[in-house]
């Protein structure tokens, strides 16, 4: 259920990229580039969240989980979901709204009541039977490693931070996420 904190937490995601140039990290003048093609309907669905740059609306989060869902107007659901404190924490729920912009390129809003604060949501890779996915934003305070399982071979995670890489992040600051 979302909660008015959760609601608050949500401004704080959506706030910082549509306000502020940050830049916490990586470079946020240096070009970035989502994916040429990207299937929304394939691209529908449970992802786990396999590492993220630390932010404050997932401080203390473990066993996150991402879910998309088209709906008929459009429009895209967005349920997030973490446990709290340790992977069998207590379920914290965030629901929100994405709406395609362009290529790779999404607007994300958990704020219903706040409609016009919309937060960049790029997809910078996909890989072809869309298993894994590297999400990020031009400010570059924020970006996530996904992938349909909770665990990612080596190989694909070295794939990911080179992606993330060549879109002007540094990604020693990349934490993984826990999941049981």
């Amino acid at each position: 259920m979302k909660t008015l904190s959760s609601a608050l937490i949500a401004l704080g995601l959506v706030l910082p990229s549509a306000a502020v140039a940050g830049g916490r990290y990586g470079d946020d003048a240096a070009p970035i580039a989502t994916v040429e093609r990207l299937d929304i309907n394939r691209y529908a669905g449970l992802w786990y969240e396999i590492a993220r740059f630390p932010n404050r609306f997932e401080r203390n989060c473990f066993a996150v989980t991402a879910e998309y869902t088209l709906r008929d107007d459009g429009t895209v659901g967005v349920t997030n979901t973490c446990r709290k404190g340790s992977v069998d924490g207590r379920v914290d729920v965030a629901n929100g709204s994405a709406r395609v912009e362009g290529v790779g390129r999404l607007s994300v809003n958990f704020v219903s009541f706040l409609p016009f604060i919309r937060g960049d949501y790029f997809v910078l890779d996909v890989t072809p039977d869309y298993s894994m996915a590297v999400v990020g934003e031009p400010g570059r305070d924020y970006g996530w490693i996904l992938a349909r399982s909770p665990a990612l071979s080596e190989g694909d995670y070295n794939r990911a931070l080179s992606v993330l890489e060549r879109n002007g992040y540094r990604t020693e600051g990349l934490e993984r996420v826990v999941h049981p």
